[in-house]
């Protein structure tokens, strides 16, 4: 039983973290909402940005215009109640307070009832998977340096993506297991939600040229601890550190692995640390959803790529910030965008052939730009043959399959996504399920779930499309074209390219909605 918050018309469900408007969710991302609600609980009185930057932004560093972007967001959706956009107040170099109507209830009680929020995927403890299971929780910054922090978070990503390629270790994703940073470690619970039998936590420090990585094992279940060790060296050992600490690992759930087959598996993605360090940084951008964000990780990723060449993660990143360039309009030439997207991902299969990241990432890219279909398949098998515990792989390959014009076996692909990364954002998967369920005509399906996936990326201008098509073939004009005016917001790209979408049906379905959605609004 949690607090929920009736503010006029609204309901701030603070188990679900949505923010409803009647029977309807509001789109409004999880940031937002945790802006929302820290105002709220202190309704009247003034809240610092300080406090509310660490409320949504907990441990990260951000700039100050990020604030004001999430609470203009909040005015305008309660600015859908008159007056509903003066509830939050402006208090110069101050901060905010709330100065709207509440009344506290309990989540339970008849307000809540009438429209339950979505069950969240970690509400209820998760099975444990068939073979053994671990997640890597975010490692501590011990540096004394916050500007450290990518660092730290990118040598957790890549100790992963070490595990992950072990075929008999179920492995979560890296942005479940940052879930939980910045919070106190209840090493049961975690082990419960994530349904993981083993947790590894550690830090790391940085000083000099130096790095020292400390490790320790757990299991979840009694919180015993199994093993730790400390690594030492220079930076330019980092990747022999990273190694190091997987076979470990790996050792003790596993006696019987030999170490050789990790090393075989984990090709090195660069010797130059300086273009390492470009790719952490653009890593750090690289989910944000942001138009901003997406060039400046592009910027960063094509100077790794001017200093090592054939790096190819930095490559095929590079190619995947270009799909998201292309997909939302943000570009001036759009030839231009496609022709550099295929280059960087072929370059990227040529010097990194066996890697199943680039695998499954040249596969989005090369189908989203055009390429033979049938060979982007072939590539996303290959990389799901090498790590099956990638939930990224599934995830694009459930918009693959789309492309394809199988939305069922999408779904499918999407939902193993979810179960390998169940603290993950869940804007991806749940627009790729709802566009899989509208090109199956199943339109309230498709309607709940690309509404639920504007909760979380409210400024991504795909879902918008797609939901206008959906509320047009549905009969609903005025929600069409309303969509369609927030769409305008956001892109001068209303109507797409639809070439990477194979099936001549499912193009004339999304066009002719959209095109109707657009004459609405």
């Amino acid at each position: 039983m949690g607090t929920a918050y009736a503010l006029g018309p609204f309901r701030l469900d603070t188990q679900g973290d949505l923010l409803w408007r009647g029977t309807e969710p509001t789109a409004l991302g999880r940031r937002a909402i945790a802006l929302l609600r820290a105002l709220v609980e202190r309704r009247g009185a003034v809240v610092s940005k300080d406090a509310l930057i660490d409320a949504a932004w907990s441990g990260q560093v951000v700039e100050e215009n990020n604030l004001t972007v999430q609470i203009a967001a909040l005015r305008r959706v309660l600015g859908e109640e008159p007056g509903g956009d003066r509830w939050i107040e402006t208090m110069p170099r101050r901060g905010y307070r709330f100065v709207g109507p509440v009344r506290t209830t309990e989540q339970n009680d008849a307000i809540v009832r009438s429209e339950p929020a979505p069950k969240s995927s970690v509400e209820a403890t998760l099975a444990l998977p068939d073979k053994p299971s671990l997640a890597v929780l975010p490692f501590q910054n011990l540096s004394g340096d916050r500007e450290q922090e990518y660092f730290t978070d990118g040598m957790v990503e890549e100790i992963i993506t070490v595990l992950a390629h072990i075929r008999w270790l179920f492995v979560i994703a890296a942005s479940s297991s940052f879930a939980y940073k910045g919070q106190a470690v209840d090493v049961r619970r975690i082990g419960r939600e994530l349904g993981v039998r083993y947790l590894l936590e550690g830090s790391v420090r940085t000083a000099g040229g130096q790095v020292r990585i400390t490790a320790q094992l757990i299991e979840a279940a009694t919180g015993a601890h199994l093993w730790a060790d400390r690594f030492d060296g220079s930076l330019e050992d980092v990747f022999e550190l990273q190694d190091q600490v997987a076979i470990s690992v790996a050792g003790v759930i596993e006696p019987a692995l030999e170490a050789a087959e990790i090393r075989r598996s984990a090709e090195r993605p660069t010797n130059d640390v300086t273009a390492y360090d470009l790719y952490l940084r653009a890593l750090a951008l690289a989910f944000s959803w942001e138009r901003d964000d997406v060039e400046r990780a592009l910027g960063l990723l094509e100077q790794a790529i001017d200093r090592d060449p054939p790096y190819g993660l930095a490559l095929i990143e590079a190619a995947s910030r270009y799909t998201e360039l292309h997909v939302n309009g943000w570009y001036a030439s759009a030839e231009a965008i496609c022709q550099r997207g295929i280059e960087l991902s072929r370059r990227a299969l040529e010097v990194a052939p066996d890697d199943p990241n680039v695998l499954h990432k040249a596969a989005r890219a090369l189908a989203y730009f055009g390429e033979d279909i049938d060979a982007a398949i072939a590539l996303l098998d290959r990389s799901l043959k090498l790590n099956p515990n990638s939930s990224r792989a599934w995830m694009w390959g459930g918009w693959i399959r789309l492309w394809a014009g199988q939305p069922d076996l999408a779904i499918t692909h999407f939902e193993t996504s979810w179960r390998l990364n169940p603290r993950v954002s869940r804007a991806n998967p749940l627009m790729g399920i709802g566009v899989a369920h509208f090109f199956a005509r199943r339109f309230e399906e498709a309607k709940a779930a690309l509404l639920q996936s504007l909760q979380e990326k409210p400024n991504w201008a795909p879902s918008y499309r797609y939901l206008a098509a959906c509320y047009a073939h549905m009969g609903r004009l005025a929600e069409a074209g309303e969509t369609v005016k927030r769409l305008h917001t956001l892109t001068n790209a209303v109507v797409p390219s639809v070439t990477h979408w194979r099936n001549a049906e499912h193009r004339e379905l999304f066009l002719s909605g959209l095109h109707l959605a657009a004459k609405v609004a």
